[in-house]
This record gives C-alpha cells, structure tokens and sequence, in this order.
C-alpha cells in the first residue's frame, strides 16, 4: 500500500527500530523553567518518541539504537524506556569519567506554554554518548538481515546532534537499504542544533545527502525550508503554518526533486495561541496522491512536544499495517492530537481512544 513494499511480520523481529538520542526531560510543570523548584522527569527524543508510540499504543514490536553514559542518570533513563516496552538490547553504555568532560547523558527542559507565551525547549546534550556513537557501533547488516526489520526510523534531530551522527545514519541506511527495511526520516529542523555548526546552509548539506536513501519523509515548511532548500509562498506569519493547497505545492516539488521519496506527509498546525492550535495533517504518495486528514480547530493543548512524533507513529502504523495512505493519516493526525492533551514527550493513548477519536467520538466523560 501508499506504494511500499514492506516485510511481513514473521520475516522480521522487529516492526520498526530507531536511531536517535535519548534525553531526560524535565518538566517545570505551570511553572517556567528560570523560576522552578521542582521538575518531573520524563524520557524523550524526537526518533524513540515514534519507537514508543508505536510499542505503547499500537502494540508493535520496536527497537531504539542510542547510547547512554553509564551512571545513575543513564540508568534512570534506561528504566523509563524499559517503562515504554521499547527493547533496550542495542542500547549501549558509555563509560562514564566521574565529571562529563568526555561524555555523559543529554538533558532537556521544557516548560509548556500558556496562552500567549509559548513553548519553551533548553537542551543541555554536547559530548553526550549518543552524539559520539561510531558509525561501526553496530553490526547494521546482521540487524537489518539476519535479525530483520521491517522499518527504520531516524530524523534531522541525531543528523545534527554531532560531526559524525550523519555517518551513523548513513552506513544505517544503507544497510536497511540492502536488506529491504523501509526508511522514513523526520527532518525536524532545530535552529539551536546548527547554529554553531553553520547554520541552515549546514543542515541543507548535511540533510539532502542524507535524504537520498529515504522511502517517507516527514516534516513541516520549515523542515523543507531549512533542511532541503524548498519554499513556497504563502507562510502566514501569524498562524505559522502554510494553507494545505500552498504545503501541496511544496510536496509536489518536493516529490520532483526526490523521486525516491514514495510517502511525503506532514502535519498542519495553525497556532492561535500556546494552548490553542488548528490541527491537522495531509500526507502523499506515488501510487495515491494526497490524503488530507479531518481538521480539528480549535484544538486545546496541554503540552505540544510530542505531537508530531505521535503523528509520525500513527503515520507508520497505518502503513506497516497497509490501511492505505488516508487511514494512515487519520491515525496520525488523531494520535498526535491526543498526545498533546498530557504531559511529556510520549503519547498514553491506547488504540481503541485512537479509532474512537477518527470515528468521531467527543470528549464526553466514560463512566
């Protein structure tokens, strides 16, 4: 379907592996991040967000390949993924110095937003053992052929934690290339990751190599912009978002420049406030052409990290499971949605509150 071909389930241990870093969260809650004394502590990253996604919600078989430092905060994370169902056998530990002066486990603040204050990110993640993975650390055709995976998922966020994390993508890719894997990649453009390594016109290099292995890519107009050198009139500053006829145009110059991309889908987001968004998602492939999922206006937000992520993980369930791309979307659009009404990265929907929401169902209260 949506014009993949895909391994079947019994061909593969896994459904999907990652390849990402994995950072401890910390949530000042209402309160902002400069006044807080107190935090919740939640695991997050742009690659295993989808990895647990669809390991919690969709009850799929994945995998996450990162690298932790070997101390209590390593471990603490470690648990919380083990918490998520995401199998931790690839997950390698780093020694750890006593200080961090050569590696240690990536941090990341974030406090919600409300009203018109936005959301606000801090990361704190140079020299951590994820960035410093060697592009040999794993056996990659032993993973992808004689373990066997379906799909392979990383993104823009790794590419650019380090001067070697696009090295490690690429003999990934690669390899999933070799053995049949499908690769999707979330070009998920963070202006703080570049800004001291070059800047767009890094992000460009490094992402268009990149990107030429890709089956399903994944971003909004500023991904495109900034990571693929593509822009289309019509941004309304004040929503942040292009009209879905303006993202289609993209897409198709998109799909011309990279006829290897046989699945290009996004999200749509028009921001009227940090607590309230338009959401929704329109999604496009070779052999179906686009698929718009149902609009939500007015969409209340909890917490908006994550959404995306959720997307993607809906995205995929829906192709792994070959509803075809529209129900693909619908997924989704419907689990992004839902991951944003709690806190934290990860969304803790369950399938059937996915299906009930693309069917229609309200907010009314079960009892």
């Amino acid at each position: 379907m949506a014009g993949l071909t895909i391994r079947s389930p019994g061909d593969a241990r896994y459904d999907l592996v990652a390849l990402g870093e994995v950072m401890l969260r910390l949530d000042p809650g209402e309160s902002r991040i400069r006044t807080a004394r107190s935090f919740a502590a939640w695991e997050g990253g742009g690659e295993y967000n989808v990895a647990r996604g669809l390991r919690r919600c969709f009850g799929l078989r994945t995998a996450i390949v990162t690298a932790l430092a070997d101390n209590d905060i390593g471990w603490l994370i470690e648990d919380m993924i083990l918490q998520g169902g995401v199998d931790t056998c690839m997950v390698q530990f780093v020694p750890y110095d006593g200080v961090g002066r050569t590696t240690r486990n990536g941090l990341n603040f974030t406090e919600r937003g409300f009203g018109v204050r936005g959301a606000r990110g801090v990361s704190d993640r140079g020299h951590s053992a994820a960035s410093q993975l060697a592009a040999d650390a794993v056996d990659w055709d032993q993973l992808f052929g004689a373990v066997g995976v379906r799909w392979f998922h990383t993104g823009g966020i790794y590419a650019g934690l380090s001067a070697t994390t696009p090295d490690v993508i690429a003999a990934a890719m690669a390899a999933a290339k070799r053995h049949g894997t499908i690769v999707s990649y979330d070009l998920n453009y963070r202006p703080s990751l570049w800004k001291s390594v070059g800047g767009q016109p890094r992000a460009q290099e490094v992402n268009r190599r990149l990107v030429g292995d890709v089956d399903v890519v994944l971003g909004n107009e500023e991904d495109f912009t900034a990571c693929l050198g593509l822009r289309v009139e019509g941004t309304d500053a004040g929503l942040t978002t292009l009209p879905a006829e303006a993202f289609k145009s993209m897409i198709e110059r998109v799909a011309a420049e990279y006829p290897n991309f046989s699945v290009i889908a996004t999200t749509l987001r028009a921001v009227r406030s940090a607590t309230v968004n338009d959401w929704s998602a329109i999604g496009w492939s070779r052999s179906e052409g686009f698929a718009e999922s149902v609009r939500r206006p007015g969409l209340e937000v909890l917490d908006r990290v994550g959404g995306g992520d959720s997307f993607a993980s809906g995205l995929v369930f829906g192709l792994l499971a070959g509803l075809g791309l529209q129900a693909a979307v619908e997924y989704g659009a419907a689990h992004g949605a839902l991951a944003m009404t709690t806190p934290g990265d990860n969304s803790t929907a369950r399938r059937e509150e996915v299906e009930l929401l693309i069917a229609g169902a309200g907010a009314r209260a079960e009892r």
